[in-house]
C-alpha cells in the first residue's frame, strides 16, 4: 500500500510543481508537507488558499486510497475547505483521515496546519468524498 501511494504521488505533476512531499502514510491517514516559497503565496505573503486546498485534497485522496486494494484508484467527488486563519509559517502540513470507507465511497476529514518554529496554527479544515475506481490503477 505504501509503495502504491508513493508511486502514485510521484506521478502528480501539481504536487511536484508545488514542492509537496509525503511525510506519513498509514492505513486511513496521510500527511503531506509543503515548505514555504514565494511562488506559493498570495499578495499578503500568506500561503495561497489554492496551495492549501490542493495539499488537503491530495492528503485525503491518499488516505482513502490506503483503504482500498492496490489495483484500485480514487477520484474526488466533492470537497469543501473552510479557511480558519491566515496560513503564515515555514511550512504547511495537510492531514487526511478516513472517516468512513465503504465499497465504493470514502469520506475523509481534512486539516491543514501552518508551522512556524514550535508554533502550529490550524489554518484550514474540510470534508471530502471520494469514489473508488475498482481495478483501475493509476496510469
Amino acid at each position: 500500500m505504501r509503495a502504491h501511494i508513493t508511486n502514485s504521488f510521484g506521478r502528480q505533476g501539481l504536487m511536484a510543481h508545488l514542492g509537496a512531499r509525503l511525510i506519513t502514510i498509514e492505513p486511513g491517514h496521510v500527511e503531506i508537507i509543503l515548505e514555504h516559497a514565494p511562488t506559493l503565496t498570495q499578495q499578503h505573503g500568506y500561503f495561497h488558499a489554492g496551495a492549501t486546498g490542493a495539499i488537503a485534497d491530495t492528503a485525503g485522496g491518499y488516505a482513502a486510497l490506503s483503504t482500498f486494494d492496490t489495483a484500485d484508484s480514487v477520484l474526488t467527488v466533492d470537497y469543501s475547505i473552510n479557511l480558519l486563519a491566515p496560513a503564515l509559517g515555514e511550512r504547511l502540513v495537510a492531514r487526511g483521515r478516513v472517516v468512513r470507507s465503504g465499497r465504493t465511497i470514502a469520506v475523509c476529514s481534512l486539516d491543514v496546519h501552518a508551522l512556524d518554529g514550535e508554533r502550529s496554527t490550524h489554518v484550514a479544515t474540510g470534508r471530502q468524498t471520494l469514489i473508488r475506481l475498482a481495478n483501475r490503477p493509476d496510469r
